[in-house]
């Protein structure tokens, strides 16, 4: 029957012990000698004192107790994404609830130190049903995702003589993703756009005479040629169908440990990872299917939106493996595609597992990272199975059909991506000349025969 009062009460001495400060323990010490003194003497008055004393850090104690518990607190992030080295600002919201005005309270949000110092408030009292706004900026220079919280509240009498400290549960996230950068709105690989007239489609089902023709256009796939209505018309001619499709791009980022170079933000991972995000919004805001990759060999993950292309790339942590296993997603890539990897130092044999496993019928862009430039042109020893000079690299893929185009330190990608474009523009147009040649000669062929 007695349990439960005795409980309460040793949990009630042990809250006070706990919160008295210093300056509470010495008033309330010398209070209780005070009282054995006058007591042993019989001197009125220092039992006054006494009492006085020993009351002061009891009423303390009870004011404190009495508000501490009739805060609350509303915590809100803006925004809860945002790119790196950019600040996000955190608002808090303290609401006194009880009867009474509350005590002075020390305001204390546990942030991680990536994202700087832990923020205090102090706040002088909170009328009953009254609140009170304060708010904080942090920033980080790391990706990833960090959690703010939970929020500390120590409050205090005006003489200093109790304290206590309340800890709330709420946490909430904040996501620090790479930086996007803008890329021109140009061709990168032989499809550009991700449907409609001008792009590959699915051949009909009623047959190739029910397939309608129209002129040929820059962009079209060349196997759409429509041979016999080219020679009828003395011009290019291609399959009009009606089935369109998307196109899609599996984005190939090397994240191995040993194949970057450099500290911190200025690494040459994040430089690839920056690129990556900003070829992958780029390609989603065109039309294009993304799929993501990375150096582990895990497979791709479909990133169909911008939230989920930030939030795959915020997290992305570097991997302890010599091998590359990027060739397995190029290998499961569909025809028709584009492929861009952004490539670390490679192997020999890395490279040319790279460019077997390229589809006949995918446009493909490596940028190969010259990583000794990350490294501020100091020679660093290079773990074995790895190839110190990138250009062989670069001409093995090239001899397998990827456009190369060679990134170094300090290098802004929009001019690379402009680059990578003149590049495929090039080939495309070499392409073209010869199946207009070739059409050509067909359709005379076929004069002369008729």
């Amino acid at each position: 029957m007695n349990g439960r009062p005795q409980s309460v009460l040793r949990s009630t001495l042990r809250t006070f012990s706990a919160g008295l400060t210093t300056r509470g323990r010495a008033f309330l010490s010398a209070g209780l000698v005070s009282a054995a003194c006058a007591i042993v003497l019989g001197y009125g008055p220092l039992l006054r004192v006494a009492i006085l004393l020993v009351a002061l850090p009891l009423a303390a104690a009870g004011i404190t107790s009495a508000s501490r518990y009739r805060i609350a607190c509303r915590r809100s992030l803006e925004p809860a994404r945002v790119p790196v080295g950019s600040p996000a600002r955190v608002h808090l919201r303290l609401e006194n609830a009880a009867r009474l005005p509350s005590t002075p309270l020390l305001v204390e949000d546990q942030v991680p130190y990536t994202l700087g110092s832990r923020p205090r408030f102090i706040l002088r009292r909170i009328e009953p049903g009254g609140s009170r706004r304060v708010a904080y900026r942090v920033r980080s220079d790391s990706r990833g995702r960090y959690q703010l919280g939970p929020l500390t509240l120590r409050s205090a009498d005006p003489l200093g003589l109790f304290e206590l400290t309340r800890s709330f549960t709420a946490q909430h996230t904040l996501t620090v993703a790479p930086k996007v950068e803008q890329l021109p709105a140009i061709t990168l690989g032989t499809v550009w756009a991700g449907h409609g007239d001008g792009h590959a489609a699915h051949a009909a089902a009623a047959g190739e005479d029910d397939v309608g023709v129209r002129e040929y256009r820059y962009g079209d796939e060349l196997r759409r040629i429509h041979w016999r209505a080219t020679a009828h018309h003395g011009e290019i001619m291609v399959r009009r169908e009606e089935q369109t499709w998307h196109s899609r791009c599996t984005i190939l980022l090397d994240n191995r440990s040993g194949a970057h170079r450099g500290t911190g933000p200025t690494a040459s991972l994040e430089w690839a990872v920056s690129a990556a995000a900003s070829s992958a919004i780029h390609l989603l805001h065109s039309g294009y299917t993304v799929h993501l990759t990375t150096g582990n060999g895990g497979g791709s993950v479909l990133t169909d939106t911008e939230d989920a292309v930030l939030d795959t790339l915020a997290v992305l942590k570097p991997v302890h493996a010599v091998t590359l296993s990027l060739s397995m997603a190029a290998a499961d890539d569909t025809a028709d595609s584009l492929i861009i990897a952004f490539l670390g130092t490679l192997s020999g044999t890395d490279a040319a597992d790279l460019a077997r496993a390229k589809p006949a019928t995918a446009s493909a862009v490596a940028f190969l990272q010259d990583t000794q430039t990350w490294a501020g042109g100091t020679p660093v020893p290079v773990p074995p199975g790895f190839e110190d000079d990138q250009s062989r690299a670069g001409a093995v893929l090239e001899s397998g059909g990827w456009q190369v185009v060679m990134v170094r330190a300090g290098d802004r990608f929009p001019d690379l991506w402009r680059v990578a474009s003149r590049h495929t523009a090039a080939r495309v147009g070499a392409e073209e000349t010869s199946v207009v040649q070739a059409t050509t000669a067909g359709a005379v062929a076929g004069e002369v025969a008729r």
